[in-house]
């Protein structure tokens, strides 16, 4: 099932939803043999800020929270809320473009549903791998459309 994207109070300015889906959907079953139901819905700082401090009791901001809602051990099902004020800020930070960064938070929260962790130094490496990695192969969609 593909990715569904909602934006709440705020514009994400993401294009091509479909062929995204297609290939997160492709991804996930190419890197866990698993079929996925996500939805991502963008938010704003204080939304995220929000969502941070009553469900992970954490009082920082993020980029993105991932909830992991899946019943079965053969399909991953999960909301990722992305803020798009982090990404933005994130963007201008690490001089990268908006739409990169937005694929690589995106694609984040996916590697994290199929299993990838970032906790240590050693995750966080392997995690960036793995975007980059994602983050190449959807270009390479892009560029063959």
């Amino acid at each position: 099932m593909p990715a569904k994207f909602a934006e709440q109070d705020i514009k994400s300015k993401l294009s091509n939803k479909r062929m995204l889906s297609s290939f997160i959907d492709n991804q996930i079953k190419k890197t866990t043999k698993k079929t996925a139901a996500l939805q991502y819905v963008f938010v704003s700082d204080d939304a995220l800020l929000q969502m941070n401090q009553q469900f992970l009791q954490h009082d920082t901001f993020t980029d993105i929270i991932t909830f992991d809602l899946s019943e079965s051990p053969d399909k991953i099902i999960g909301e990722i809320y992305i803020s798009i004020d982090r990404v933005t800020e994130n963007a201008n930070k690490f001089s990268t473009a908006y739409t990169a960064e937005l694929h690589r938070v995106i694609f984040h929260g996916a590697l994290h549903l199929c299993g990838y962790k970032d906790k240590t130094k050693a995750d966080k490496e392997t995690m960036r791998a793995m975007e980059d990695k994602w983050l190449k192969a959807y270009q390479q969609v892009i560029n063959n459309k």
